[in-house]
């Protein structure tokens, strides 16, 4: 019988323990896996988690974050070795790499700082779809599906549907945890990469999809404070270019309010087979 994932799960699967002289330990857990390894938000997850401890410092919050994926990071034990470049009066930056057995599996850039005083305040507004629906779903159990798709429940706004032949590659819509979980940057560094990818959508059949490098910009401080633990996040994901097996693609995600709250692009591999 399937289990549901428990409100721990994301937290104690993200978890890092300090192991001395900016390393840190953590679990690479199987149950955000995909069929090519562990999904890359989730790892981002557990880079951020680990940069966030390093800096330890809550006026600092995260805004951007680059990961390059040099191989897929195996299930079990794995050091994160963060090196803090610069930390100025206001903004801090640090390098970051996932080591397993001694093989560089991720590396990783990141920037967190204070708030700025600005000259302009502006953003595009968020997509006119409604509020959320009462229930979003998760995918049952049954052969062939990964794990991660029993971890996040969605309602699907964006795009002609996943392996539908479309004419446009546009996925997206209401995302949350399977479980209500507050969307702070963690969770937010993983729903970058938590829905299917936007190619998806002009395809007929599944391929393999995975990313080349990923750089997320927080547009705020999170948790936004108008979001309570069970609120989705409405996320859209598109793609305008596929040549020579890479394909480019953007994501937005807003609160229902209409805040943004990160903006995402990744390089990834898109070539045949199952």
């Amino acid at each position: 019988m399937a289990v549901t994932p428990s409100i721990a799960d994301f937290d104690r699967d993200t978890a890092v323990a300090p192991a001395g002289d900016g390393v840190w330990s953590a679990t690479v857990s199987d149950q955000w896996a995909v069929p090519r390894g562990p999904n890359g938000g989730y790892i981002a997850a557990l880079v951020l988690r680990a940069m966030e401890a390093q800096v330890a410092d809550p006026a600092r919050a995260p805004r951007s974050l680059t990961l390059h994926y040099l191989r897929p990071p195996a299930p079990g034990p794995c050091e994160l070795h963060i090196i803090v470049e610069r930390a100025g009066r206001t903004l801090t930056s640090l390098g970051a790499r996932m080591v397993q057995e001694d093989r560089t599996m991720v590396v990783a850039l990141g920037a967190f700082a204070a708030d700025f005083p600005t000259v302009a305040d502006y953003a595009t507004p968020a997509p006119a779809v409604g509020p959320p629906p009462a229930a979003l779903h998760t995918v049952p159990d049954g052969p062939g599906v990964p794990p991660i798709a029993r971890r996040t429940a969605m309602a699907p706004v964006f795009g002609p549907g996943p392996m539908s032949g479309g004419d446009e590659a546009l996925v997206g819509g209401w995302l949350r945890l399977a479980q209500p979980r507050i969307a702070d940057a963690a969770a937010l560094a993983f729903y970058c990469d938590a829905w299917l990818p936007a190619p998806f959508a002009r395809l007929t059949v599944p391929a393999p999809a995975p990313t080349v490098d990923l750089t997320i910009h927080f547009r705020t401080r999170l948790p936004h404070p108008d979001m309570a633990p069970g609120d989705p996040v409405l996320a859209r994901f598109s793609s305008t270019t596929s040549h020579g097996g890479f394909f480019e693609e953007d994501g937005e995600i807003w609160a229902p309010d209409g805040t943004l709250l990160a903006q995402s692009r990744q390089l990834a591999l898109l070539f045949p087979g199952g």
